[in-house]
C-alpha cells in the first residue's frame, strides 16, 4: 500500500481510518456478546464435569504411582506424599476458574478477531464474512477445546503418572533430599513466599503505568506515521484493536508477575538444599526481586540494572551482564559501534519485521506437516504390509497405539532427517521448498525442546552416511517391526552392516526419537488429530480390502518413496487425499457402521 507523506495526508489517513475501525469493532463486540455466553457455557459445564468426574481417579492414581515409583528417594517421596493433598484439592477450583476465564476470553475475542480478519486483502465478499465469520467456527472451536482438555485429563495425565513407575536403569540414582535440610528449606520457602509476593507485586504495580504509557506511545506513533504493524493494510485494524486492548495486556502482565512471584518465593527452599546454606536462601529472596526489577527495566527500555540490592545466592555465580560490561570496558568503543549499526539496521528494516513474523513457522504448521507425513507414510506402510488392519483395530478399539502412535510418526520423522542430511540442509527439510530452522521455527519452548534434538540427530545421521538402497530400506522395517534395545537385535535382520558400533548408534537415535514422539503423543492436540488419521486409514484399509476381494488387487498409492521423504507436502498430498476406491454399497454401509461404532 502507499504510505501517506505529509501532514495533511497523514491526518486524513488517520481520520478516515477511525470510522472504518469503530464499525468493525462494534460489530465484533456484538458478535462476541452473542457467541460468548454459548461458548462459556459449553467450556465451563463440560470441563467441570470432566474435572469432577475424574478427580477421584486422579487422586487415587497419583498417590499410587508416587508411592510405587523408584525414581524418588524415601525422604523426597515422603515430602511429596505429605504435600500432594494441597494441589489435588486446589485442582478442581483452579480448573473450573481457568475454564471460566478461558471460555470468556475465547468466546469474546475469537468473534472479534474474526471480524477484523474478514476485511483482509484476499477475502472475497467482505461484507458477508464480517457478519458470519467467527460465529459457528468459535462454537466448534469450543467443543475442540473441551475434547483436548478431556484427552489431557483422561490420557495424558495418566501417561505422565505411569512414567513414574517405569523401570529405572541400574546406574541411575533416585532423586532424594537430606532429612536434616528439610527444616531450613521449609523456613526459607515460608519466608520467601510472603516477601517475594509482596515486593514483586509492588514492583509490578509501580512499573505498570510505564508499561501502559510506553505501549500506547509506540502504537500511536506507528499509527500516525503508518510504520511497523500499521504499514500493512491487512494488519491496520488489528493494530487499532491493540491500542484499545493494551490496558488488558498490562493487567495480564501484572497478574502473571503476581502468580510467578509465588513460585519464585518457593524456590528459595531449593536454593537452600542445593547450596546447603540457609543464608544463601535468604540472599536469593532479596536477589530475585532485584533480578525481576532489572528484567522489567530492560523490557520497558528504562534505566539499565536495578537500584535494589543483589547479594550472592550461589557459591559459584555465572557472570551477569553488568559484570560482563565492566570486564569488556576496553572494547567499549567497538561495542558501541556494533550497537549503533544494529540499531540503524533495525530502523531501516522496520517495515520488514511484520513480514518476517508472518513467514515464521507456527506450531500449527509443524503439526500439519507431521500429520500429513504420517498420513502419506501410513498409506504406504499399509500397502507394503508393515502395518495391517489388526494394528489399526487394536489402536482404535483397545487403545493400544504403541505401534501406530509411536512408530509411524518416528518413521515419518526419520524420512525427514534422511532427506535433510542428504541435501546438506542447515535445518529440517519438510518439503521441496520449506526448510525448518532455529531462526524460522516456532518460539514456543515446547517446540524448541523437540526441534533442537532433531537437528542434532540429523547431523548424526549425516555422519553415518547410510546406503540409499539397502540400509535406508531396511531401517524402515526395523523401526516398524524390530526391537532396538541391543545391537544383537538386528543380527537376524537384513541390515547388512556388521559394525556393532554403527548399529548401536542407529539404535540410540531410534530410541531417542521414539522417546520424543512419546512425549509429543501426550499433547492433547496430537491425540485428537492422530485418532482422526487412524480412522481415515482404517476406512481406506477396509475399502482396499473390499476392492482386493472384488477386483483382485490392492490399489497402490500415488506416492513414491522419494516424494514423501520430506513429509508429503505439496501437490502430491492433495492427490493422495483425493484418492478413492470404488466399492459396492454393502461395503460402504459396513465401513460407516464400523466408523460410527468406534
Amino acid at each position: 500500500m502507499k504510505v501517506p507523506v505529509g501532514f495533511f495526508q497523514v491526518l486524513w489517513s488517520f481520520v478516515s481510518f477511525l470510522p472504518y475501525f469503530f464499525l468493525l469493532f462494534t460489530l465484533g463486540l456484538l458478535k462476541g456478546a452473542i457467541i460468548g455466553p454459548v461458548v462459556v457455557g459449553i467450556i465451563v459445564i463440560s470441563n467441570s464435569a470432566v474435572i469432577i468426574g475424574l478427580w477421584p481417579a486422579h487422586l487415587i492414581w497419583t498417590f499410587y504411582r508416587v508411592l510405587r515409583t523408584k525414581r524418588l528417594g524415601p525422604v523426597l517421596k515422603m515430602v511429596v506424599v505429605v504435600a500432594l493433598p494441597v494441589p489435588l484439592i486446589l485442582w478442581p477450583v483452579v480448573g473450573i476458574v481457568g475454564s471460566l476465564l478461558g471460555g470468556i476470553g475465547y468466546g469474546f475475542f475469537a468473534p472479534l478477531s474474526a471480524t477484523f480478519e474478514a476485511v483482509g486483502e484476499n477475502v472475497a465478499d467482505k461484507c458477508y464474512h464480517c457478519f458470519v465469520d467467527g460465529c459457528l467456527s468459535t462454537i466448534r472451536g469450543s467443543w475442540t477445546a473441551v475434547q483436548d482438555f478431556t484427552d489431557f485429563c483422561f490420557h495424558s495425565y495418566f501417561s505422565y503418572m505411569d512414567e513414574l513407575s517405569e523401570k529405572v536403569p541400574e546406574d541411575e540414582k533416585p532423586v532424594d533430599i537430606r532429612l536434616s535440610k528439610l527444616p531450613s528449606c521449609f523456613l526459607a520457602s515460608l519466608i520467601g513466599v510472603p516477601v517475594d509476593v509482596s515486593l514483586i507485586t509492588a514492583a509490578a504495580l509501580w512499573k505498570s503505568p510505564f508499561m501502559l504509557y510506553q505501549g500506547w506511545k509506540r502504537l500511536l506513533e506507528d499509527l500516525v506515521g503508518r510504520e511497523g504493524p500499521f504499514l500493512e493494510t491487512v494488519c491496520v485494524p488489528f493494530a487499532g484493536l491493540a491500542i484499545l486492548l493494551w490496558p488488558l495486556a498490562v493487567v495480564g502482565a501484572v497478574t502473571a508477575a503476581v502468580i510467578s512471584s509465588f513460585f519464585l518465593g518457593l524456590y528459595a527452599g531449593v536454593i537452600v538444599h542445593q547450596e546447603d546454606s540457609l543464608l544463601m536462601g535468604l540472599a536469593y529472596i532479596v536477589s530475585v526481586v532485584s533480578l525481576f526489577d532489572e528484567y522489567v527495566n530492560d523490557l520497558l527500555y528504562l534505566s539499565e540494572g536495578s537500584c535494589l540490592p543483589r547479594p550472592r545466592y550461589r557459591r559459584i555465580m555465572k557472570p551477569n551482564r553488568v559484570k560482563k560490561k565492566l570486564v569488556d570496558n576496553d572494547n567499549n568503543d567497538l561495542k558501541i559501534g556494533r550497537e549503533s549499526s544494529l540499531e540503524t539496521k533495525l530502523i531501516l528494516e522496520q517495515s520488514r519485521t511484520l513480514k518476517w513474523a508472518i513467514q515464521r513457522y507456527k506450531p500449527v504448521q509443524v503439526w500439519d506437516w507431521l500429520f500429513i507425513s504420517c498420513e502419506v507414510n501410513g498409506r504406504i506402510l499399509l500397502r507394503d504390509g508393515l502395518i495391517d488392519i489388526k494394528d489399526i483395530e487394536e489402536c482404535l478399539v483397545k487403545g493400544n497405539c504403541k505401534k501406530l502412535g509411536i512408530k509411524l510418526p518416528a518413521w515419518s520423522i526419520v524420512q525427514c532427517l534422511l532427506a535433510s542430511a542428504k541435501s546438506n540442509s542447515s535445518g529440517l527439510l519438510i518439503s521441496d521448498d520449506l526448510e525448518l530452522t532455529k531462526s524460522n521455527g516456532p518460539r514456543e519452548k515446547m517446540f524448541e525442546w523437540f526441534i533442537g534434538p532433531l537437528l542434532i540427530m540429523k547431523e548424526q545421521i549425516k555422519n553415518l552416511q547410510l546406503d540409499d538402497n539397502n540400509e535406508e530400506t531396511c531401517l524402515r522395517e526395523l523401526i516398524m517391526r524390530g526391537k532396538n534395545e541391543n545391537p544383537e537385535d538386528w543380527d537376524d535382520s537384513s541390515f547388512l552392516s556388521s559394525d556393532n558400533v554403527r548399529k548401536a548408534q542407529l539404535q540410540a537415535i531410534i530410541r531417542r526419537l521414539q522417546g520424543i514422539v512419546a512425549s509429543m503423543s501426550r499433547v492433547p492436540t496430537f491425540r485428537r488429530r492422530f485418532r482422526n488419521l487412524v480412522m481415515m486409514l482404517y476406512i481406506e484399509a477396509l475399502q482396499a480390502d473390499a476392492s482386493d476381494h472384488h477386483i483382485g488387487e490392492i490399489p497402490k498409492s500415488k506416492y513414491s518413496t522419494d516424494s514423501l521423504v520430506r513429509g508429503g507436502g505439496g501437490d502430491g498430498d492433495k492427490e493422495g487425499r483425493d484418492e478413492t476406491v470404488n466399492v459396492n454399497a454393502s461395503t460402504d454401509k459396513e465401513t460407516h457402521d464400523i466408523a460410527d461404532m468406534v
